[in-house]
């Protein structure tokens, strides 16, 4: 079984909204953060992917609220696999916001795909970032998504 990866961040004031809350580019932002931070801790840095000249994109992002978060507020954010194609070319991902008190704040599911970035098309990612992807908790409904590469 594969250990769940979460990390805790701190709310700061570049992450309000007018509403005295977490704005929700924020949780946008700390969801990729803890994302990069998943390949970092698999030995795949931000050196990599530009030597590979290869980038995960966003296809869609649905953010759903529970609770507000707070300025200063640490935040524990979870990350886990939702989907995946076979070829590693698409990936569904969940990131899970919780309150300090353990209460779910929010989730946001991602679809995305690995991007050649000189190409500007869509890849099978490299080995290194399709063993990552394989070895990332799986949701209980996990499913395996169709690949969106022409043969």
């Amino acid at each position: 079984m594969t250990e769940i990866f979460e990390r805790t961040l701190q709310i700061g004031w570049g992450d309000m909204d007018a509403n005295g809350h977490m704005r929700n580019s924020a949780y946008m932002d700390m969801a990729s953060n803890v994302r990069m931070m998943y390949f970092v801790a698999h030995g795949i840095t931000g050196t990599e992917f530009a030597r590979w000249r290869i980038g995960p994109i966003t296809l869609k992002d649905v953010l759903e609220y529970r609770r507000e978060l707070h300025f200063l507020d640490e935040v524990r954010v979870v990350l886990e696999g939702v989907g995946r194609s076979e070829d590693g070319s698409r990936f569904r991902l969940r990131n899970t916001f919780y309150r300090p008190d353990g209460k779910l704040a929010a989730t946001l599911t991602t679809d995305g795909a690995w991007l050649d970035l000189e190409r500007r098309r869509i890849i099978r990612p490299t080995d290194a970032i399709l063993a990552a992807m394989q070895g990332m908790t799986k949701t209980a409904d996990f499913q395996v998504l169709p690949s969106v590469l022409k043969d």
